[in-house]
């Protein structure tokens, strides 16, 4: 039998096109290697620190935002509100000018859009009492001080009416974070540096799924999505809840844990399945998917009316009915921007806590100052200072 096979490879390898075919095959397989090795490399690139990030700039120069593990004030743990930015922008250099040494740094400055800052200001607004921490995932720069004047070297990128609006808010902490020193000494650390989460097809979402759980592991707390708006306090909520978003699932916009006992447990049963379950080409599996199988398993139930109905089945940890965070459903996302929708949206959301505008949907759809859209009324009411920084769109 073995010197047939032995035999028809032979005559294969002298088979002129098979010799090109496996070979073809051959450098297409190194080739896929190559790139699957550039992509992941560049992908953890994004989120690292750079040489310049760790040296003193030039007082004329941008500053890094301070690490959120070492800068005071620390998260308060239980007392904090966290949002997780974590587009990647890997900075660049220019090439050298004549008689210039070096290239000049590109620096991956702060930015916020006007949806994403109404988000932090109506959590900043309708909770005094709570730290609001902004936090960004790799080394983002930020020109300290003379903002609002627009004047100096760099004032395009200086003058950011809208990073003025949320800063006016005391409560309102902007920080950065090395993803490998945030998952040092937790559970996932291994698993981080072992690279399946570069490898993911969704590599901005995932990481913010990812941080959102870390997070909660780390201070506990409330996580809110950057595309949400506060319409009222949750200062006296119980500390261990999440919203239901549908029938069958739950979502991980809104999410708060206590930061010990058994919010805590929570927390790390959260992490175990983010590492165990995780799928890179599963855009919702690795959000929405880790708490809504947390839960099922706590409940012991897959029918979310039940973990309505029921609380004590949960143990103590509370599902809200859709209407608390996700009263208009991401297939009508458009009703918070057609005014003929405006009166049935604000009657349909008046009992909400947290309205959810569906980014991955509607991220391109903006307003007019002043128009009459459901989301003008909520911004103009619950971020005033970011509705007025704007401009013309909102």
């Amino acid at each position: 039998m073995l010197w047939r096979l032995n035999l028809l490879l032979a005559r294969v390898l002298h088979n002129g096109r098979f010799r090109l075919l496996l070979l073809a095959l051959i450098l297409l397989l190194l080739l896929s290697i190559l790139l699957t090795y550039r992509w992941r490399t560049d992908a953890q690139l994004c989120f690292m620190e750079t040489p310049e990030a760790q040296q003193q700039q030039p007082v004329n120069m941008p500053k890094i935002l301070d690490d959120v593990l070492v800068t005071e004030p620390l998260p308060t743990p239980g007392r904090s509100i966290f949002f997780h930015e974590t587009s990647c922008h890997r900075p660049k250099r220019k090439r050298p000018r004549p008689g210039q040494k070096s290239a000049e740094m590109q620096y991956n400055m702060l930015q916020l859009t006007a949806r994403q800052a109404c988000a932090i200001e109506s959590a900043a607004l309708h909770n005094p009492n709570f730290q609001i921490f902004v936090l960004f995932a790799g080394p983002t720069y930020h020109y300290f001080g003379n903002s609002s004047n627009g004047s100096g070297s760099g004032s395009s990128q200086r003058y950011q009416p809208l990073i003025d609006a949320i800063l006016s808010y005391r409560n309102v902490q902007l920080r950065q974070l090395n993803l490998w020193r945030f998952a040092s000494g937790t559970p996932v650390e291994n698993w981080l540096n072992d690279g399946p989460l570069f490898r993911s097809s969704f590599l901005s979402s995932h990481i913010s799924d990812f941080l959102r759980y870390l997070t909660l592991y780390r201070y506990g707390g409330l996580h809110l999505d950057m595309d949400v708006v506060m319409l009222r306090s949750i200062e006296d909520l119980p500390p261990n809840y999440t919203g239901a978003e549908s029938n069958i699932h739950l979502a991980a916009g809104v999410m708060n844990l206590a930061p010990n006992g058994f919010g805590h447990e929570i927390a790390v049963s959260c992490l175990q399945d983010f590492m165990h379950n995780f799928n890179g080409k599963d855009l919702g599996n690795n959000g929405a998917g880790v708490i809504t199988r947390v839960t099922q398993k706590l409940c012991g139930t897959k029918d979310v009316s039940i973990m309505l109905d029921n609380r004590k089945r949960c143990l103590g940890f509370k599902v809200f009915e859709r209407n608390a965070f996700y009263a208009v459903p991401w297939k009508r996302w458009r009703h918070f921007f057609e005014p003929q929708l405006l009166e049935q949206t604000l009657a349909h959301t008046k009992d909400s806590i947290v309205v959810n505008l569906w980014n991955k949907h509607s991220k391109q759809q903006v307003i007019k100052v002043g128009s009459s859209t459901a989301y003008g009324k909520y911004a103009e009411q619950h971020c005033p200072r970011s509705y007025a920084a704007a401009g013309e769109y909102f």
